[in-house]
């Protein structure tokens, strides 16, 4: 570090002492070293820094914004702690990791931790035991250093969104009490959505290099898992559909159909179809965003795929793990793919985007509206739309790789001594079809490319040396994306 500031020390000086020789100087020589120091002292930043400089220039808002976001449907207080110290706290001891589809002890839950704990994984899980949950609940609200926030991906979104004045946000959900104590001032809950009670999801945090018994996790991330009802049944769905014509939004973003998966096949297969026939009802002209979460269940998430809802929604958002699930689900490109190994492949991701969008997405002779994706991950994020649909997708894929690395260090602007460049410098665009190989210019970090009418947005993210809260990290870059994105009339 203190090499590269005296190089930048002495390269200003020699530029100032050239200014002082400048009439001295014929006018190109003087010129040509300008040119040549200013060059030395742009390669003498970090690439941290030269990429925060570049996306800042790229960050322009679009020329048409929205002005009235409506967000459901799920809600809920999240209670974050440390998932080693509250374990140890309920007398669980460290063991072999196990995946679990539904939490229905104590054990699974201890196993399932381990699990993803090693895998530096992100998962969320339905715990069956109402009676055994609620214990745990108390437990983790009451441990020292235990914290409630804002929670669920719809009230996330909708808080990030808030913190724009320019915009009027209406959230839909089963808002309790201490939730609509914590959501911002700009959010308005239809009273409708009000109940007595919080719906309350377990966070528990652990920090890369962590350790429990033999687990030692490689990255931050966190497992959640909750017993919520409300949301699990997407009680609100029919109530936000309802308040849309009133609140009369420029833009829908819709979640939680994730959280039906601990409903029996038989309700979650009727509640799907009935949540299908609510989202026709939203007007066509109001383009529509799905949130993706963490799932287990195969057959589920090819029933979100193939019934219907895909086609009824303009843009989806959704990180690797989810993507990895989708395309094992329906069979799609690298379904044999049993897990991502370290930094997913840009090329392998490419490809399962390229796939969905082609099989799922707009064309000339399908009914479907789905045009977007915004794909994100710890090291890079790409977003892919089908051309003549969407603008300023460049400031958008800048604005929330920002995003990511602003919220995890829990800073105003990028601080660069506190983050790293763990995307790759270089990679190829696809692992299928003759790919193009791209280098990474840290000054010109969003890079862009075509496939067949289909347009891909690719920039790093700068992840955070020591994240002070990863949750709710994919929701805000999702909300960024949007903020800063276009939809073009039709």
């Amino acid at each position: 570090m203190w090499q590269r500031s005296v190089c930048v020390g002495l390269l200003a000086l020699a530029l100032g002492y050239l200014c002082l020789l400048g009439p001295e100087l014929p006018h190109s020589a003087l010129r040509h070293l300008s040119a040549s120091l200013l060059g030395g002292l742009r390669r003498a930043r970090s690439l941290e820094g030269r990429m925060v400089a570049a996306w800042q220039a790229a960050i322009v808002r679009p020329a048409r914004g929205w002005a009235r976001v409506a967000v459901g449907v799920n809600a809920c207080v999240d209670v974050v702690l440390s998932g080693v110290k509250l374990l140890e706290a309920l007398g669980l001891e460290p063991g072999d990791g196990k995946n679990h589809a539904v939490l229905n002890s104590r054990q699974d839950l201890k196993e399932a931790f381990a699990h993803f704990m090693e895998k530096g994984a992100a998962a969320e899980r339905f715990f069956s035991d109402a009676e055994s949950f609620h214990h745990i609940a108390r437990a983790a609200s009451e441990y020292p250093g235990a914290q409630l926030y804002v929670g669920g991906n719809a009230a996330l979104i909708g808080q990030k969104l808030a913190t724009n004045p320019d915009l009027k946000i209406l959230l839909c959900g089963p808002v309790g009490p201490k939730l609509h104590e914590l959501l911002d001032d700009n959010v308005v809950v239809p009273p409708e959505s009000m109940q007595e009670r919080d719906e309350f999801h377990l966070i528990l945090e652990y920090q890369a290099g962590e350790e429990w018994g033999q687990v030692r996790a490689p990255s931050a991330n966190r497992f959640i898992f909750s017993h919520d009802l409300s949301n699990g049944a997407l009680n609100m769905l029919e109530v936000f559909v309802s308040s849309l014509d009133e609140f009369q939004p420029d833009l829908v973003v819709l979640s939680g159909l994730h959280m039906m998966e601990g409903q029996s096949k038989e309700m979650r297969q009727r509640r799907l179809m009935e949540a299908v026939a609510s989202i026709s009802d939203i007007p066509t002209d109001i383009p529509i965003h799905l949130e993706l979460a963490s799932m287990t269940d195969q057959d589920f998430m090819s029933n979100i795929m193939h019934q219907q809802v895909f086609p009824l929604v303009n843009s989806i958002g959704l990180n690797e793990q989810e993507l990895l699930f989708l395309t094992q689900s329906a069979s799609g490109p690298h379904a044999s793919l049993a897990s991502w190994s370290g930094v997913p492949d840009v090329g392998v991701v490419s490809d399962i985007l390229f796939w969905i969008l082609k099989e799922h997405g707009k064309t000339a002779d399908r009914a479907s509206d789905l045009t977007r994706i915004h794909f994100h991950t710890l090291a890079y994020h790409i977003l892919v739309t089908v051309d003549g649909y969407w603008g300023n997708q460049v400031a958008a894929v800048a604005a929330g790789a920002r995003a990511a690395g602003t919220q995890a260090c829990a800073t105003e602007t990028i601080d660069t001594s506190k983050v790293f460049l763990k995307a790759p410098l270089e990679f190829v665009t696809s692992q299928i079809e003759a790919p193009s190989k791209i280098s990474l210019n840290p000054d010109e970090p969003v890079v862009h490319w075509h496939r067949e009418g289909i347009s891909f947005h690719f920039t790093p993210v700068l992840v955070c040396k020591d994240p002070v809260r990863t949750v709710g990290l994919g929701d805000a870059i999702s909300a960024e994306g949007l903020l800063y994105s276009e939809v073009y009339p039709q």
